[in-house]
């Protein structure tokens, strides 16, 4: 199973949906997960995960461990060389035992980025790859490969769309 994972943030609230699928072609998830947690760190320039890290590792203990293949977060999981981004640090904090892909909407300008860019559907605008525990020109491919003829893949719209519902007062 593949999870893609994405969080909102809202009146001191981070919401943090989760959505498994098997196959990179599928349209529409197995299971969508759901977690809401309060008094989440303030946003950190350089250090994100230190505000979304938790809440994925929250949503996780919903999930059997044993059953993910693997993890895709919104964002980097290297930033650049010898500097972790988000995915990479939750890539340590599960001992290294489920690979992680990153994938933003938003270049990170370094002189020593490492990310791919994926062009889809008829957008020219790319998506940012970035892996770690896996190969990265392979996941580049399968994201290629996924539902939905715009930019972003349908599932990862879905993760986007399911997180903003209910946070409004």
């Amino acid at each position: 199973m593949i999870l893609a994972f994405d969080t909102y943030y809202y009146d001191g609230k981070a919401k943090t949906i989760a959505v498994s699928f098997n196959d990179w072609e599928d349209d529409e998830p197995i299971q969508i997960y759901t977690d809401i947690i309060e008094g989440v760190e303030p946003y950190e320039p350089g250090s994100f995960y230190k505000r979304e890290l938790p809440c994925i590792l929250s949503l996780l203990k919903q999930v059997n461990l044993d059953e993910v293949e693997l993890i895709i977060v919104d964002g980097y999981v290297i930033l650049e060389e010898k500097h972790l981004g988000l995915g990479g640090y939750l890539y340590q904090a599960l001992e290294h035992k489920i690979p992680v892909v990153g994938i933003a909407k938003s270049e990170f300008v370094s002189k020593t980025a490492v990310f791919k860019e994926v062009f889809r559907g008829e957008s020219k605008k790319p998506l940012y790859v970035t892996a770690i525990g896996t190969d990265r020109d392979e996941v580049c491919n399968a994201i290629q490969r996924m539902h939905g003829k715009y930019r972003m893949p349908t599932l990862l719209q879905i993760v986007d769309t399911k997180t903003k519902e209910n946070t409004k007062n």
